[in-house]
Parts: structure tokens; C-alpha cells; sequence
């Protein structure tokens, strides 16, 4: 891994931190309401409480909208919004009128959320000591500028203090179970990687015991004549099935689902008297699906090379293109005009039909005299 480069979290850490985003995106939104009933009740007249509530709400659609877009809090947002809401705001509207510990409580109250919010924001535990902190000594300043009585002081210090390791702990308990959860999955992906390469290999194993050993024990015991043609033809088709076998091996990270697929349908298309040239780089895993739809593809695609081209040899290329494939098939034939190709089961349900259906595309490039090639691409 390059070194500055933040891995993305698996499924069950993504799903953790949406779910505390929603949480704390909740808590204050209950906040914001009683915030909204108490200026409009018993604070209409006060134009700092109406400017300190519009504050309010404008660092809370800053604080979530930033991490909804981005899939978790920052650290400028919430510290913003720890400075403003949570520290200021109690003393703009203490100055705009509220001296009673009453008038000031929704503003006190607001600062309950952005704890939470500094809780699972801050990574360190040191930071979020520090925003508790802060938010402590300003809000008990606050109280005791309105002359509020020791026990709703140490009641509202005591929320708090309550909300940010409330929120902490929920924050610590599904970030584990993300976390265990992203294991498992992963464990589970890499045992049905292997057994797919196991699959592959004993697939590979009885193709071998049937052909190329069939073959050499023939040749060995004089049952087949090594000059006939047809025996010839059958030694090279089976020296290039070894060769592909070999390079797909060769693959530090050969995806077993993908090459087996698109092996299938050479494979196919050598029984039917086809020569095919496959070169397999750089090879990565397809969910099942869109892997069986590219060998159908590949498939139809050597079929009309067979029935239309004009030629015996045809050229597969499979190519990992990051998180997805690519696959070539091309062919030196007679080529055709692809606008003049009927609507059939062919070319444009057969192929086109099949990759669109499975998440991928193809391309048909061709002209008449001039060969064809086949392009399909896994994402489109």
C-alpha cells in the first residue's frame, strides 16, 4: 500500500458510521426543536437569540451535510461547530436579554449535542477530554452568569459529560462489530476464492487426464500415428491449452471464476475445429454472474467466428483493468457492416444483450474485408 493512502472501511465500518452520523443527526435535531419553541414563545423579541438560533442551524446542516456527503465527520466541522454552538451561543443570547437560567437552557442544551458529535469526531481520546472540557467550564460560566442555582448547574454538567461518553461508548461498540463484521466477510470471500481454485484445478485435472495424458499414452503405445494430420491437429490444440493453463497459473492472483469462464468457452470453440490464440494478463475476480455472462459472451462471439469469418483462427485477450475485465476477441476474416446486421439472437441479444443485463457492455468494430473485434468490458 502507498504510504498516505487511507484504506477504505469494509461494508460493516461504512454502515457503523452512517448509522452514528443518523444517531447524532437525530439528537440534534431535537435540540434544534426545542431551541425553535423556546425563542418563538419567550424569545421573539430578541434579535441575538433569533441570529444565535439561524447560527444553530446553519452549523448543524454544515456539521451533517458535510458528513453525510463524505461518509464521516472531519475534525473542522464538529470543531467549528463546538466553538459556535457549543461555547458561544450560550453568551449571544445571554447578551441579547436572557438572564434567567430558563432563557438560557435551550442554548445550554444544544451544547449536550455538540458533545456528542465531539465524541465520535475526535479520534483521540485527548481531544474529546478537551471539547468536554471547554464545553464544562463555558456552560458553568454561562449558569452562573444568570445566577442559576448549584443543582441545575451540576444537573445540566452532569447531561453533558453523560451524552459525549454515551455517544463514545455506542461509537466504540459498533466500530468493533463493524469491524468484526468486515472480518468475517473477508474471510468468507477468501474461502470461496479457494474453493473456486480448487474447483478450477480439479476441472483442470480431469480435462488434462482426458486429453493430453490420452493423448501421450496413445502416442506411447503406438495406437496413434504421430504423422497423421488429424493426430497432429490434436497435439496442437492440446500443447495450447497447456500453454494458457501455464500462464493463467503463472498469475500471482489469478482470478479462478473469470479465467475458467472464458477458458470454457475457448475451450468450446477448439472442439468445433476453431484455433484460438488466448493470452490471460493481469487477471482479477468478477462476482459469479457477470463472469458467466462474459464466457456466454466470449462464446457467441467464437461461435460467429466459426459460422461467419471465414477463417480458423480467432484471438482472446483477457485483461484486468482494476477492479474489473476486459476481454478482446479478434479475428482476420471477412468482416462485416454491423449497421446492416438484423435484430437477432446473435450478435445482439447473444452478446450486447448478455453483458448489458450482467453490468457490462460490448463494442463490435468491423468492416467488411477487414476482420472483426469483439470488445467486452466488465463494469460498463
Amino acid at each position: 500500500m502507498d504510504a498516505g493512502v487511507v484504506p477504505r472501511p469494509g461494508r460493516g465500518l461504512q454502515r457503523a458510521r452512517s448509522f452514528m452520523v443518523l444517531a447524532t443527526g437525530l439528537y440534534r435535531v431535537s435540540h434544534l426543536v426545542v431551541g425553535v419553541l423556546a425563542v418563538a414563545q419567550h424569545q421573539r423579541g430578541s434579535a441575538l437569540s433569533w441570529v444565535g438560533l439561524a447560527v444553530a442551524l446553519a452549523s448543524s446542516g454544515y456539521v451533517f451535510g458535510a458528513a453525510r456527503a463524505g461518509g464521516w465527520f472531519g475534525v473542522r466541522p464538529p470543531l467549528a461547530d463546538l466553538l459556535l454552538v457549543g461555547c458561544a451561543l450560550p453568551f449571544a443570547v445571554y447578551a441579547g436579554g436572557a438572564h434567567r437560567a430558563a432563557d438560557l437552557s435551550w442554548s445550554m442544551l444544544l451544547g449536550g449535542s455538540s458533545s456528542a458529535v465531539c465524541a465520535v469526531a475526535f479520534g483521540r481520546g485527548a481531544a474529546v477530554a478537551a471539547a468536554v472540557a471547554a464545553l464544562t467550564v463555558t456552560h458553568a460560566a454561562g449558569y452562573a452568569l444568570a445566577d442559576a442555582e448549584i443543582a441545575v448547574i451540576a444537573a445540566h454538567l452532569n447531561a453533558l459529560v453523560s451524552s459525549a461518553v454515551l455517544a463514545r461508548v455506542f461509537w466504540w461498540y459498533l466500530r468493533r462489530q463493524g469491524r468484526q463484521l468486515d472480518a468475517a466477510t473477508e474471510q468468507a470471500v477468501r474461502a470461496e476464492a479457494e474453493r473456486a481454485r480448487y474447483a478450477e484445478r480439479m476441472a483442470h485435472h480431469r480435462a488434462l487426464h482426458d486429453t493430453v495424458l490420452a493423448t501421450l499414452t496413445a502416442l506411447a503405445c503406438g495406437r496413434a500415428d504421430p504423422g497423421d494430420p488429424a493426430v497432429r491437429e490434436r497435439c496442437a490444440r492440446e500443447a495450447a491449452y497447456l500453454r494458457r493453463l501455464v500462464q493463467q497459473h503463472a498469475e500471482e492472483d489469478a482470478a479462478p471464476g473469470t479465467a475458467a469462464a472464458v477458458e470454457q468457452a475457448v475451450r468450446s470453440a477448439e472442439c468445433l475445429g476453431l484455433r484460438v490464440t488466448a493470452q490471460y494478463r493481469d487477471l482479477v475476480e468478477i462476482p459469479a454472474p457477470a463472469a458467466a455472462a462474459l464466457g456466454s459472451a466470449v462464446t457467441e462471439a467464437l461461435n460467429n467466428v466459426l459460422r461467419h469469418a471465414g477463417t480458423g483462427h480467432a484471438y482472446v485477450t483477457v485483461t484486468g483493468t482494476g477492479g474489473g475485465v476486459e476481454v478482446t476477441v479478434v479475428d482476420r476474416g471477412t468482416g462485416f457492416d454491423p449497421q446492416a446486421v438484423e435484430k437477432g439472437l446473435g450478435l445482439r441479444s447473444s452478446i450486447h444483450g448478455r453483458m448489458r443485463e450482467a453490468g457490462g457492455a460490448a463494442e463490435v468494430d468491423s468492416a467488411p474485408g477487414e476482420g472483426t473485434r469483439v470488445e467486452l468490458r466488465w463494469p460498463a
